[in-house]
């Protein structure tokens, strides 16, 4: 999406984007467009442990952030004064508690973070977990705070008695701006303390908790603005001093609306880090399928899907783990493979299970290794497993959207691996069109912030340009189909009968 940063149209959006393995900014302009020119990154690191632990340390978090900001505004140069407002969209089911002073005094537990697994059997006594489901959108789950709240009340209270008010990313920096702070109903809605049917924070929920409704954040609308930055950061960045600063969007809302993908027509499938497969619905609290989860948009537009921990984390494992830098060409030394020729069934659960099964205690398996099994024949073995995983996830959604609905995908695992969007075009058996978006979920908070400020009327007024589309080989989607049926008895083998006597690794 290159277009001439002398040439934009004006105003333009800042969006700072916030991820698991990055920070980024970037400007887009009135038509939604990227400026290219004017990017910055930041790495962010994820500490994982044997344990299952998943936090990001927040000593480096809000400087990498402003360091971003300060490079966009530097290579923006003179048009930067016609900045209109600043979007953000961070990922979700994140928590970090601070201190009266407003000083983190926790990590920040991600979704990733297993270890509340422990104590997700015992809550089921306490809440009728499908009235939660219907109620929150969420299920009890490790990535869900509930279960966060009542691992930390077991395992280390001690942390719990430190803790003023709990907050998400987004919230902490924009304490630090301005001096106050307020949580989108977007994303509270992947928190599972938030009642999508009234608005509000759950009482029965957070009743149960080891948690005060005053500990948490008051909830707005995407449209609530934050003016007038602290001293300091006003003459850090005179450009963004008095402009509106709009609440955090959930990623994966933010990454459909930047996608293109704003209604029952459209499918958006993310791999980035992780995976996701979601679809948007004009209905503020619909029926939440089995399986399934649903957050918030905004007021009017729910976000029904599933989402997977595995994406590009377990390309990077395997390319890491079986030692496969000795490929001068792997993406062509994998399309010489045929589709599951290798005859192994991998669970890629290797940080626990989130949908459609929800075991945040599962853990990866591979079956069917024999003496002739090849790295090769793992690492394909590994990419058709997402892809398998992600093919179930989009049959529960099926019932929900058009008979035959535009399948687009977005993130950076799929555009740099031409192979593996094929493969999934393969398992879903649909066409699989590529978004030119590089950037979706930054795109999306940008859109969003045009919206509110009254620059676009509907957020279908601005296109969103595919590129290439990969249509399914109908051989290989019959292959597949056998396959994932193959995946669903390992699974169930393991899961829910746990009966599993042949020798899996």
């Amino acid at each position: 999406m290159q277009i001439d940063r002398k040439h934009p149209e004006l105003p333009l959006i800042l969006a700072i984007d916030i991820g698991t393995s990055s920070i980024r900014s970037l400007l887009f302009d009135r038509l939604g467009r990227c400026l290219p020119e004017a990017t910055s990154r930041q790495p962010l690191k994820l500490r994982v442990e044997k344990d299952g632990r998943a936090v990001i340390m927040t000593a480096s978090l809000a400087e990498s952030c402003w360091g971003c900001i300060d490079e966009t505004l530097e290579k923006a140069g003179d048009i930067s004064s016609h900045i209109s407002a600043v979007a953000m969209c961070t990922f979700v089911s994140n928590i970090l508690g601070v201190d009266s002073e407003c000083q983190p005094v926790t990590p920040v537990y991600t979704y990733a973070d297993t270890r509340p697994s422990q104590v997700v059997p015992g809550m089921r006594s306490i809440f009728n977990e499908e009235q939660l489901h219907q109620r929150t959108g969420c299920v009890l789950h490790a990535s869900y705070l509930p279960a966060r709240f009542i691992w930390l009340a077991q395992y280390q209270p001690e942390v719990l008695a430190q803790v003023q008010s709990w907050m998400t990313i987004g919230e902490l920096l924009y304490t630090q701006l301005f001096g106050e702070t307020a949580v989108s109903y977007s994303v509270a809605s992947w928190s599972g303390l938030f009642d999508r049917t009234r608005f509000q924070w759950d009482t029965e929920v957070v009743g149960k908790l080891p948690l005060r409704a005053s500990q948490l954040s008051p909830l707005v609308e995407l449209n609530h603005s934050f003016q007038g930055l602290q001293a300091s950061y006003a003459r850090r960045w005179p450009a963004l001093k008095d402009i509106p600063w709009y609440p955090a969007v959930g990623d994966g809302a933010a990454a459909n609306i930047g996608s293109g993908c704003i209604n029952h027509n459209q499918v958006a499938v993310t791999m980035g880090t992780s995976s996701a497969v979601r679809v948007v619905i004009p209905d503020s609290a619909p029926p939440v399928p089995s399986g399934l989860w649903a957050y918030c948009v905004d007021r009017q537009r729910a976000l029904l899907g599933g989402a997977l921990s595995e994406g590009g984390s377990l390309y990077a494992w395997m390319v890491n783990v079986l030692n496969l830098t000795e490929y001068d060409d792997l993406e062509a030394s994998l399309a010489n493979l045929p589709p599951a020729g290798h005859r192994l069934t991998v669970l890629p659960l290797l940080t626990g299970e989130r949908n459609p099964g929800w075991r945040g205690d599962a853990r990866g398996a591979i079956s069917g290794i024999t003496l002739a099994t090849t790295p090769l024949e793992i690492f394909r073995a590994g990419l058709e497993s997402v892809a398998l995983r992600i093919a179930e996830i989009y049959q529960l959604l099926a019932p929900l959207v058009a008979q035959r609905p535009q399948v687009i995908a977005s993130g950076g695992a799929l555009s740099k691996s031409k192979l593996w969007a094929q493969i999934l075009s393969d398992a879903l058996g649909e066409p699989l069109a590529i978004s030119s978006v590089h950037e979706a979920s930054a795109r999306g908070a940008a859109l969003l912030a045009l919206r509110s400020l009254g620059l676009v009327k509907t957020l279908d007024e601005l296109p969103s340009p595919t590129g290439g589309t990969f249509e399914p080989n109908l051989a290989a989607h019959k292959v597949y189909r056998a396959a994932l049926q193959e995946q669903r008895n390992l699974y169930g083998k393991i899961y829910i009968e746990g009966s599993l006597t042949d020798g899996t690794i």
